[in-house]
C-alpha cells in the first residue's frame, strides 16, 4: 500500500469514529511515518493522557499520535489485513490518548 493511499485510511477510521468519542480529542496531531527505524512499534501516542491532565496543561503542545506504515505493512498478508491493523492501531493510540492501559486496550480488542 503506498503512503498516500495509507494516509487516507488512517483518516477514514479518524472520520469514522463514534461522535461522541471524537469531539473529545483536541490537540492531538496525527501522522504517518514509514518507520523504518521503529519496526518494533505500530503506533506511538505522545503526550499526557486526560486522566493525567491539570490546570498546567493549558497552552501545551499537541500530543502527537505516529501511525508507523512498514511495521504495520509488514506483518499483513492481505489489503484487508492492512486496513484492519490500521484501525487497531489508530484506536489504541487513542486509547492512550484517553488515558487506557495496554492491558485494558487487550481486553477491548485493540491490541
Amino acid at each position: 500500500m503506498e503512503r498516500d493511499e495509507f494516509e487516507l485510511e488512517v483518516a477514514r477510521v479518524l472520520e469514522n469514529l463514534p461522535r461522541a468519542l471524537s469531539r473529545r480529542i483536541a490537540n492531538v496531531a496525527f501522522g504517518v511515518e514509514d518507520g523504518l527505524e521503529q519496526m518494533n512499534l505500530l503506533g506511538l501516542y505522545e503526550g499526557i493522557p486526560l486522566t493525567r491532565r491539570t490546570t498546567q496543561y493549558a497552552f501545551a503542545l499537541p500530543d502527537r499520535i505516529t501511525i508507523y506504515r512498514f511495521p504495520i505493512l509488514i506483518r499483513c498478508a492481505t489489503y484487508d489485513d492492512v486496513v484492519r491493523r490500521i484501525e487497531i492501531v489508530v484506536k489504541h493510540e487513542i486509547g492512550h490518548y484517553f488515558g487506557l492501559s495496554d492491558a485494558r486496550l487487550h481486553e477491548l480488542g485493540f491490541a
